[in-house]
């Protein structure tokens, strides 16, 4: 658990700074008041600030790794994995996993991945004012995914160029979709857009 240790003039304002410094809540927190704040005498001698401690008790860290726990144990699975939680943005990355549980758990083209966040997602933002963005990744898979594809975009805009028809691309998730329209974004020759309804939305690449 983390804890830090702030002053201010008052105790509320202390608190905020804290709450500010550890990325959490009123509401994930615990807070010790080392010490009121003291004017000393008159106003003018020996004045001394509020101090007070924050520690971090259900904060997205703590929540996620609850979560990790639960449904790693549940799934009987053997792995170690990292947690990190930066800039409003919490990563979770599995890592020492073996080869056939490591397919469970990313699923057909990430949806096993894709649901496992989702809920993540859902527990560490409930209760909170300010959303986070959560990312649970296995060994760097989404990487390698967003690498093929990008690949997978050039290659079919060059398909699209030589036969001058249009190329639908398989049904893909929101995220991955915004890969292949970035990815194509600048090509001048090409324009791409989305149809169907979800689950089923997929990429179509064609020529402008």
């Amino acid at each position: 658990m983390k804890s830090i240790v702030r002053e201010s003039v008052t105790i509320d304002d202390a608190v905020k700074e804290a709450l500010e410094d550890l990325g959490a809540e009123i509401n994930e927190v615990e807070i010790e008041i080392i010490r009121k704040p003291n004017k000393g005498i008159l106003g003018l001698i020996g004045n001394k600030e509020a101090k007070v401690k924050v520690t971090v008790k259900d904060g997205p860290e703590e929540k996620a790794e609850i979560f990790m726990r639960n449904v790693l144990e549940k799934m009987k699975i053997q792995c170690e994995y990292d947690i990190e939680y930066k800039n409003n943005v919490l990563k979770v990355n599995i890592n020492k996993i073996d080869d056939s549980e490591k397919g469970i758990v990313i699923g057909k083209r990430g949806k096993n991945l894709d649901a496992f966040q989702f809920i993540m997602n859902l527990i560490v933002n409930k209760g909170r004012e300010h959303y986070i963005r959560t990312v649970l990744d296995v060994e760097d898979y989404r990487q390698r995914r967003e690498e093929t594809l990008k690949r997978l975009a050039n290659k079919m805009a060059d398909k699209c160029k030589y036969y001058n028809n249009k190329v639908k691309l398989e049904p893909m998730n929101p995220y991955e979709r915004r890969i292949i329209h970035s990815a194509l974004q600048n090509d001048e020759e090409i324009i791409t857009y989305s149809e169907g309804e979800e689950p089923f939305r997929r990429v179509i690449i064609d020529k402008k």
